[in-house]
């Protein structure tokens, strides 16, 4: 739904210019369309293609693999046999959230409801469809992760799949497109300078690091969501919130209270990415060392106490 906030273009002026037809979608379409279980006798039947398969949310294959938990409204059939029939009939099947993707929040605590991803359990290939499921343009399933997902994660997944310029290179080891993943959330925060020093906020909302004491895997988490800001204009460590790592598989049991940092000796256990632990204590140490009164005062205060000073040439 994150998608409705799309903006420059809007979600509609992406579709048309993309050349995109929006057969259906449970908050969009109107009374004037053909209901959904009319599009899926005709998709089943081959009277219209199915070019792209969106879908937000897990697929319940419970109780005991019956998918009963989550039936079709107006039928008594359950969505798990209808999202593998479309999946069958589909151009590109495309995962919109962690929780399609992954399974997500639907599948922790011992999965009650048996919830999967299209083809990941978690960290596992396979998932609903099978790790060996290929849609119609021969390729896997698009995990486009997130919860939420960045409207112009899935804008620009979309585009690229209409210019036909998608192809499992431009895909990361979890199948996502690489245009997000490959930067990490760490890259344009507001709080590097914090960082680098290792000055550390110690409550939410406060100005400093929020690695060291509240939990943030902005080091680690793959997205670039301070680099392509929410709204415009924000994220979730430049409104004073630690990353949860949110596009990752498994992100909803990272065994220990998001807005913690679980420690060994006092050294977080989970380190930036690429960086040797030994480098980190070292480069800790000597950045702890130096860090400014500037940064030590404002680091654990929501507001700037102390302001950087006018260098001045001397003369």
């Amino acid at each position: 739904m994150s998608l409705l906030a799309a903006e420059q273009p809007t979600l509609f002026e992406a579709l048309e210019s993309y050349g995109i037809n929006l057969l259906w979608h449970a908050s969009l379409s109107g009374n004037n369309n053909p209901g959904l279980l009319e599009w899926i006798e005709q998709i089943s039947n081959g009277k219209t293609p199915l070019d792209i398969l969106c879908l937000e949310g897990a697929v319940m294959t419970g109780p005991d693999g019956t998918g009963r938990f989550h039936l079709l409204s107006g039928s008594d059939q359950p969505m798990m046999e209808v999202i593998e029939l479309l999946a069958g009939k589909a151009a590109h099947v495309v995962a919109v959230g962690s929780c399609s993707a992954f399974g997500g929040f639907n599948r922790s605590n011992n999965n009650p409801a048996e919830a999967k991803g299209l083809q990941y359990l978690g960290e596992q290939a396979g998932g609903f469809l099978g790790s060996d499921f290929r849609s119609g343009m021969a390729m896997p399933v698009i995990n486009i992760s997130g919860c939420p997902t960045h409207p112009e994660w899935v804008l620009h997944s979309l585009q690229a799949i209409a210019l036909n310029l998608l192809d499992t290179a431009q895909l990361d080891e979890f199948n996502r497109p690489r245009f997000y993943t490959e930067h990490l959330v760490h890259h344009g925060c507001p709080r590097n300078e914090f960082y680098e020093y290792k000055a550390s906020a110690e409550k939410p909302a406060q100005s400093g690091c929020l690695m060291e004491n509240l939990g943030c895997q902005a080091t680690q988490a793959h997205a670039d969501c301070n680099i392509r800001l929410w709204n415009g204009h924000g994220s979730c460590p430049k409104a004073g919130y630690p990353c949860i790592n949110c596009t990752a598989p498994e992100f909803e049991e990272p065994g220990h209270p998001f807005y913690e940092t679980p420690k060994v000796a006092g050294i977080p256990v989970g380190l930036p990415t690429d960086m040797p632990k030994a480098w980190f204590i070292a480069l800790s140490s000597l950045s702890k060392a130096a860090t400014p009164k500037r940064l030590k005062e404002n680091a654990t205060s929501e507001k700037l106490k102390i302001v950087p000073q006018i260098y001045k040439k001397k003369r």
